[in-house]
């Protein structure tokens, strides 16, 4: 058996319970899809700002809508789960969303940097939260060499334009 330090402990226990967060807002967010079905045209117009062009990202980068559903419990809130691929070296320009967004990397390593705050690494298994309004000023692929990944789950106004590119 080998001896963990308390610092490795507390990071795995905090990805721990940070996936099972997401995992769980997943199953809500599914199960809710389930009662309350969403066209694809809904799903398509509501993750519409999502879609980065080139002049918005790196040409091997991509936003795939998994799911937007409205939540019953929050009148006027939609919660919307996106995968976002980021090819070797990729990245998204700086922007805001309308929202609270929770970001799970499901491979390779992500940087991101929110306003006033530091440049941070996550890894495959762990997590970060972004305010509403919050500046991202770096979201990019780690690696120049691997592609990298995460779920990203929004929940925004109803009919709120969920990115937006800053200048």
């Amino acid at each position: 058996m080998t001896t963990m330090s308390l610092s490795t402990t507390q990071r795995l226990v905090r990805s721990r319970s940070m996936a099972l967060a997401v995992a769980g807002g997943l199953a809500c967010a599914l199960a809710t899809g389930k009662v309350l079905p969403v066209t694809m045209d809904a799903v398509s117009g509501a993750l519409a700002p999502l879609c980065a062009t080139a002049a918005e990202s790196s040409p091997l980068d991509k936003v795939e809508p998994i799911g937007s559903y409205a939540l019953p419990n929050v009148p006027g809130k939609r919660v919307t789960i996106v995968r976002v691929f980021y090819g070797p070296g990729g990245f998204s320009r700086p922007h805001r969303h309308a929202g609270s967004v929770t970001a799970y990397v499901t491979k390779g390593e992500i940087r991101s940097q929110l306003g006033g705050g530091p440049v941070e690494t996550f890894g495959v298994g762990q997590s970060f939260f972004e305010p509403p309004g919050a500046t991202h000023l770096v979201s990019a692929n780690a690696s120049a060499t691997e592609p990298a990944e995460l779920i990203a789950v929004f929940v925004a106004d109803e009919g709120a334009q969920l990115t937006t590119y800053l200048e």
